[in-house]
């Protein structure tokens, strides 16, 4: 068995860009956990969280968003974080699957760059 990957990223230091894909595929595991999560059937989960794209694939529902325009709902507006950590889906447990995450390189170099290190590097241009 091979050594685990060193991790290079912090979550914590980041605004949640993964939460902003707009395909957070829900699993029918996934389904199961987060109803267990918030206490309610899983098709009740299912209608309340999730909503099917144009092919067909269950996904997680997103809210706007301040940083990226929309984002998963179970983001918590003030830190940042996941308010369902423990119940979270598979393809949010195991992101990003490498050691790093591509992002945070991008916003840390960004963040020294500007020497600002509470800068957010937004995903799209906001209109006045």
């Amino acid at each position: 068995m091979g050594k685990p990957l060193k991790v290079l990223y912090n979550c914590t230091k980041c605004p949640a860009y993964c939460c902003s894909y707009a395909w957070i595929p829900v699993t029918d595991r996934d389904l199961k956990r987060l109803a267990k999560h918030h206490g309610v059937t899983p098709s009740a989960a299912e209608r309340k969280f999730t909503r099917k794209t144009e092919d067909g694939v269950r996904v997680l529902r997103h809210k706007d968003d301040e940083y990226f325009e929309t984002i998963c709902i179970f983001i918590d507006d003030e830190t940042r974080g996941c308010s369902i950590y423990s119940g979270r889906p598979t393809i949010c447990r195991q992101y990003p699957g490498t050691g790093r995450c591509g992002y945070y390189d991008f916003l840390s170099s960004e963040r020294n760059r500007f020497d600002d290190p509470d800068l957010v590097v937004a995903a799209y241009v906001a209109e006045d």
